[in-house]
């Protein structure tokens, strides 16, 4: 195997020298990543000194602290795992995501994590690309479907409560989007997520096949939290929100193999700002209260708003909320908890059940993902 070892000037030349002529590899060169303690003028390591992973199929890390820390060795990895190879070190290995063929004509959306917007994202580019194409919409979430589901048309909160009384999570994101976007949607699941958004299993790959049948003209697979979809995609989005740091963890490989960068509810460099605005799908009556999975403004809702909540995600906060309400209308998002326990509540008070969806708003957000859905694709 072709190998490039990553270099610093705190070990002597003969050392990283004889250290490369022990190894199992075939040694296309070296990068030198820091360090001076140590380093000579004109250094001889036996091997080309590289700025780039040129033809290596292993990137090999032979430095230490202080030159390469944490923060430094997880920027490398990003870097390796973007470029499609291993990374490894005297302890540990990473090894990029697999990610299944695909022959569709195809966008993912990716977050950062959970609740920075992503499915919003994905909502408002199914509704734009369908008005010129036909759209499929794939997603995958850690309560989705055994085995792929279509759902042809928007769920009605009748078939949502009859699924989540038959035991489903009647609030997973595929259904999320059906309901909003107007477009045939596939529902799949996935277990675990990787630092790099790598998935333990899943039935995505499946679910594409179902979508194929379709015979979509575009194919847009929805992430999950900070998983990204196991497929390869002819281009992808990646969502951050605030709080996000692209130095943290992996985050900077999620950057590197993404095409447009979006922000939500915050800036970041090189990324289109965008906000997101609640929107009621049908009239709001009498008394509303508002329940969402994350920070919601209400003040634009023509409705008299006297109860606002987070705690979609967070079942125990919820359920002594709703013991203490009397309103006559419940807005939700369809997140978390939003049927087995907003809506059933709501309806054993006699009360009114409205669904919300998360509008996009940016400047420049429109034209950029036309584009990018637009670019002929090299197959």
């Amino acid at each position: 195997m072709r190998a490039v070892a990553l270099i610093d000037g705190d070990h002597t030349p003969q050392v990283i020298r004889e250290t490369l002529a022990e190894l199992p590899y075939e040694l296309v060169g070296v990068i030198f990543v820091g360090g001076s303690e140590k380093l000579r003028a004109n250094a001889d390591y036996g091997v080309p000194l590289l700025e780039e992973f040129g033809a290596a199929e292993l990137v090999l890390d032979l430095s230490d602290e202080p030159a390469a820390g944490a923060s430094a060795r997880l920027t490398w990895a990003a870097r390796a795992l973007a470029a499609g190879l291993p990374y490894q070190g005297a302890d540990f290995r990473f090894d990029p995501p697999l990610y299944t063929p695909l022959a569709l004509p195809s966008v993912a959306v990716v977050g950062t994590g959970k609740r920075v917007g992503k499915t919003a994202l994905s909502v408002h580019l199914a509704r734009l690309a369908a008005a010129e194409r036909r759209v499929v919409a794939v997603c995958m979430g850690r309560g989705g479907p055994p085995q792929p589901e279509l759902v042809a048309s928007p769920p009605t909160l009748a078939e949502l409560l009859a699924r989540s009384r038959g035991g489903a999570h009647a609030a997973s994101d595929y259904l999320e989007v059906a309901l909003l976007a107007g477009v045939p949607t596939v529902g799949c699941r996935r277990a675990g997520g990787g630092l790099a958004g790598g998935v333990v299993s899943s039935n995505v790959a499946a679910g594409a096949e179902l979508a194929a049948t379709l015979e979509p003209e575009l194919v847009i697979f929805d992430g999950s939290g900070a998983a990204i979809p196991p497929v390869t995609v002819d281009r992808r989005v990646l969502v951050v929100g605030p709080g996000h740091d692209f130095s943290a963890g992996l985050n900077l490989y999620r950057r590197l193999v993404c095409d447009l960068l979006v922000s939500v509810g915050c800036e970041f460099e090189g990324a289109i700002p965008a906000r997101l605005r609640l929107v009621p799908l049908e009239p709001l009556r009498g008394r509303v209260a508002v329940f969402s999975a994350g920070p919601a403004a209400v003040s634009h809702l023509d409705a008299e708003i006297v109860h606002v909540s987070q705690n979609l995600g967070n079942r125990a906060a919820l359920a002594a909320e709703l013991a203490l309400l009397e309103v006559d209308t419940y807005l939700t998002e369809l997140k978390g908890a939003a049927i087995d326990l907003v809506a059933e509540h709501a309806l054993a008070c006699g009360a009114a059940v409205v669904f919300a969806g998360n509008e996009v708003l940016s400047d420049d957000l429109d034209e950029a993902l036309l584009a990018l859905v637009s670019e002929p694709v090299a197959l």
